[in-house]
């Protein structure tokens, strides 16, 4: 683990040092104005589904309770919580440099720890489009598939289903060939917008494709305030994440990488949690 913070710090520097690039702002699109309800009852409306917890287990969904599984995923979903609000950012987008590094476990395990967390409010969205499995790792079947919101054909209400209090899913039903035309459209823009002032969630999360296999995510990293990094370990690559980080950076803010699937003993962590970069079991 050192040694992949030591490599990632010193390719960060050197990109910067070369580049010279800030920051990008942060999203203004948020919930917060006057004007917007605390959407209770509009939350309370949303149809109820309960994953079965075998059914999640078995795809490493853990997070649906507290156990010392779950206690790497809480960790994660805390200091996300923590560092978002720091810095004001409320849109988060989940992905990975390469196919099959668990950016979808780390998603499904991050809406069911945020949905023991009642307090606060959670919109998590399917967004890779090509390739969609949220519905299926949790066992569960969207109402209406996710595109269909995002072209403006059905309202949120009549899409989407809640986890317990606080959470609430927009999954997709089927692949879509071409998902850039809902990742670039105005009518996505508008959906979000809708989305925040009629439930005025706290934050936003969206699973997203690979960024190296396709230009999906980078159609959409322009509507999120910053993107989580999913990396596999003994497989991603230095060099991969490096050229992941780069091609965030130039339209959002990095918030951090973590580490899946990593061989951590209790002796070493007690969690199997890395410190400096976010890691986790899936």
């Amino acid at each position: 683990m050192e040694k992949l913070q030591d490599a990632l710090a010193k390719a960060r520097a050197d990109r910067a040092e070369s580049t010279g690039l800030s920051a990008p702002a942060v999203h203004t699109g948020a919930p917060g104005v006057s004007g917007i309800s605390d959407g209770t009852d509009v939350w309370a409306a949303l149809p109820e589904a309960t994953p079965d917890p075998a059914h999640m287990t078995r795809n490493r969904i853990v997070a649906h309770a507290y156990s010392q599984d779950a206690a790497a995923f809480d960790i994660l979903r805390t200091k996300m919580v923590l560092q978002m609000r720091k810095n004001g950012w409320r849109r988060l987008a989940i992905t990975s440099a390469t196919p099959t590094c668990g950016k979808t476990t780390v998603t499904c395990n991050m809406a069911m720890g945020l949905a023991r967390q009642s307090e606060l409010r959670t919109v998590v969205m399917d967004l890779d489009l090509r390739s969609p499995s949220m519905a299926r790792m949790l066992g569960l079947t969207a109402p209406r598939d996710i595109t269909r919101l995002l072209d403006g054909e059905v309202t949120f209400a009549e899409q989407a289903l809640r986890i317990r209090s606080s959470v609430a899913l927009s999954l997709a039903k089927t692949r879509t060939a071409d998902p850039t035309r809902y990742l670039l459209g105005q009518q996505t823009d508008e959906a979000l917008a809708a989305i925040e002032a009629d439930y005025a969630p706290d934050l936003m999360i969206f699973d997203t494709a690979p960024v190296m296999v396709s230009d999906d995510t980078r159609a959409f990293l322009g509507k999120v305030d910053c993107a989580m990094i999913v990396a596999c370990a003994e497989r991603t690559t230095v060099k991969q994440i490096d050229a992941c980080e780069r091609e965030i950076a130039e339209q959002t803010n990095v918030l951090g990488v973590v580490l899946n699937q990593a061989r951590f003993t209790e002796e070493e962590t007690g969690y199997g949690y890395g410190y400096g970069n976010y890691s986790a079991k899936g």
